[in-house]
C-alpha cells in the first residue's frame, strides 16, 4: 500500500470519527432538551423551538397544543404571535429604504410631519430605532383597541417628552409605531406590502406576516391565560381575532403582533446571514451595540436587536417579546454560529422567558440540565388549595418555593387571589387566610394590611379591621384614612 493511500485512509478514519462524535453529541443535546421540554408540557406548556448549530438544524420540534379544543398539536409550521421580535423587521424595513437612498438615519422626523412640535422635530430616525427619542412608554393605547394613524401621531406629538432626544435610553413601543408611519410614507405602501416584498419573499418567508395570511388558520397557534377567577385555563383565541378588522391598528402596527414560524424566522436568520435581504455593511449597523440597555452595560440595543456578550465573551444578538400570552425569544450567538428559535403560546411566567437561554446553556454545558418548567403560580396555589384547608395557609409558601424553585416574593399574587376567593365565599375561609398570610410575609406593605382590613369587614370582623386600617394608615396608605375614620364614627 503507498503512502497517499495510508494518508487518505487516516484521513477518512479522522474525518468518519469526528462525524460520528458529531452527530452522538447533537443526538444527546437534543434528548436533554427534548425531556426538558416534554417534562414541562405536564405543566402547562406549549409550543416550538427550533435549534441549529454551524448552519444544520439539530431540532425542529413542537410541544402541546396549538388548539386545546380540536387537539391541534403545535409543530415547527405552527404560526404564532411573535411580540416586539416584530421591531427586527420594522427595522430591516427602514434600513432597506436607506439602502434604497430614499431616507437616511440621521434625518429628523420634523422632515416626514409637518405638525411636529418643535421639541419632537429634531428627533432623529435612529434615535427612534435605539428607544433615545426621550418618548415615553406610555404613548399610545392598548394594542388591539381601534386607533387611526392620524390619532396615534397626534398622541405622539402632544405627549410629554420624558429626556432630552438622544440622552437616555428609555424602550418605548411608539418609538417603532412612528417608524411605521414613516415607512409607509416614503414608500407610499402598507407596512404589510412593503415587509412582504423586500423582507419576507426574498428570505422566502410564507408563514409571516401582519395581518394577513395565505394558509390554513389551523396553523395559527392560540393563545392561552389561566384565569384565576375561574380557576382554570382560557383559550384567548388568535392574534387575528384581536386585531382591529380595519385600518385602525395604530396602537399595534410596527412594535408588535406580527406572526410567524420557528421555521421561517430561522428562514430570516439565513437570509441576514447571506445577505439575501439586506447588504452586509446594513446588517453589520442593524447589529452594532449602540446604547446600554442597563447601568451594568451587559446589554445594548442596536436596530431592533438587543447585543449582548456571552460568558465565553462571544456576541449574542437577539430579541424577545410577548402580548402577555405568547412569548417568543430569536437568540443568535453570531460567534458561535448557533441559533435558538423559541415560541410558546402559554405563558406560564417568569420561567416561560428563560427558555431559550437554557437552551443555550444545554448547547455550550455538556453537563447542564434543566428542570421542568413550574405551573403557572395562579394555578399551583389553587392546586395547594384544593388539597388544604384554610388553617394550613401557612404552608403555602414554602410549597411554592419547593414547585417554584426560586424565592416566592410577590405580594401582588395573593392579593389577587384572596379578591378572587371573597367574591365565592360569604364566610371566611381562603380568602382571609391569603390575606392573613400576605401582610406576614410583607408586613411593611400599607396595601395589604388595607385589603386585609377590607377582608375582615366583609365578615363583620370590625375589631381587627380597624387595628388592619390603623397599619395601613401608619405605613402611608391614604385611602385607609377614609374606611378607618368611617369605622371609628361607627364604634362612637
Amino acid at each position: 500500500m503507498n503512502l497517499s493511500i495510508k494518508v487518505l485512509i487516516f484521513a477518512c478514519t479522522i474525518f468518519s470519527t469526528i462525524s460520528c462524535f458529531s452527530q452522538n453529541t447533537n443526538e444527546e443535546l437534543v434528548n436533554r432538551i427534548d425531556s426538558y421540554l416534554e417534562a414541562s408540557v405536564a405543566n402547562g406548556f406549549s409550543g416550538a423551538v427550533l435549534v441549529s448549530k454551524k448552519g444544520e438544524i439539530v431540532l425542529s420540534n413542537g410541544y402541546g397544543w396549538a388548539d386545546r379544543k380540536n387537539k391541534i398539536p403545535n409543530s415547527p409550521s405552527t404560526v404564532f404571535n411573535i411580540g416586539s421580535v416584530t421591531k427586527q423587521f420594522t427595522a430591516s424595513a427602514i434600513l432597506k429604504l436607506v439602502e434604497q437612498g430614499r431616507i437616511k438615519t440621521s434625518d429628523k422626523i420634523g422632515s416626514y410631519f409637518d405638525q411636529a412640535p418643535k421639541d419632537k422635530r429634531g428627533i432623529t430616525i435612529h434615535q427612534l430605532l435605539t428607544h433615545t427619542s426621550g418618548i415615553s412608554n406610555r404613548t399610545g393605547g392598548f394594542r388591539y383597541n381601534e386607533a387611526s394613524k392620524e390619532q396615534f401621531l397626534k398622541e405622539f406629538f402632544e405627549s410629554e417628552l420624558q429626556s432630552k432626544p438622544g440622552t437616555n435610553y428609555q424602550y418605548a413601543n411608539a418609538n417603532y409605531i412612528i417608524l411605521t408611519a414613516i415607512i409607509e410614507s416614503v414608500s407610499g405602501q402598507t407596512y404589510g406590502s412593503f415587509l412582504n416584498e423586500y423582507l419576507f419573499e426574498p428570505a422566502q418567508m410564507e408563514s409571516t406576516g401582519y395581518k394577513s395570511i395565505n394558509f390554513s388558520s389551523e396553523r395559527l397557534a392560540h393563545g392561552y391565560y389561566y384565569n384565576r377567577d375561574e380557576e382554570q385555563w382560557a383559550d384567548w383565541g388568535t392574534t387575528q381575532q384581536h386585531l382591529p378588522y380595519n385600518d385602525k391598528h395604530w396602537y399595534s402596527i410596527g412594535k408588535g403582533d406580527i406572526h410567524s414560524s420557528v421555521e421561517d424566522l430561522y428562514k430570516w436568520h439565513l437570509a441576514l446571514k447571506n445577505n439575501a435581504v439586506l447588504a452586509s455593511e446594513t446588517r453589520l449597523a442593524q447589529e452594532t451595540p449602540y446604547v446600554a440597555e442597563n447601568d451594568k452595560n451587559t446589554s445594548f440595543y442596536g436596530y431592533g436587536w438587543a447585543i449582548s456578550q456571552s460568558s465565553r465573551d462571544t456576541k449574542i444578538v437577539a430579541h424577545n417579546g410577548s402580548n402577555g400570552l405568547y412569548f417568543a425569544d430569536f437568540v443568535r450567538f453570531i460567534d458561535d454560529d448557533v441559533v435558538v428559535i423559541y415560541i410558546t403560546n402559554a405563558f406560564l411566567g417568569r420561567e416561560s422567558e428563560n427558555v431559550a437561554r437554557e437552551i443555550g446553556e444545554m448547547i455550550f454545558d455538556s453537563d447542564y440540565n434543566c428542570t421542568a418548567i413550574s405551573k403557572n403560580i395562579y394555578e399551583l396555589i389553587h392546586d395547594f388549595m384544593k388539597v388544604n384547608p384554610s388553617t394550613h395557609a401557612d404552608e403555602l409558601p414554602d410549597f411554592l418555593n419547593k414547585e417554584l424553585k426560586d424565592e416566592f416574593n410577590d405580594p401582588a399574587i395573593l392579593n389577587r387571589l384572596g379578591y378572587s376567593r371573597m367574591k365565592k365565599e360569604s364566610e371566611p375561609d381562603w380568602a382571609l387566610a391569603l390575606f392573613e398570610l400576605n401582610v406576614k410575609l410583607f408586613p411593611e406593605d400599607g396595601n395589604l394590611w388595607d385589603s386585609l382590613g377590607e377582608a375582615y369587614l366583609k365578615y363583620n370582623q370590625k375589631e381587627e379591621a380597624v387595628k388592619c386600617y390603623t397599619n395601613a394608615v401608619e405605613l402611608g396608605s391614604e385611602s385607609s384614612k377614609k374606611a378607618l375614620n368611617e369605622l371609628l364614627n361607627e364604634s362612637k
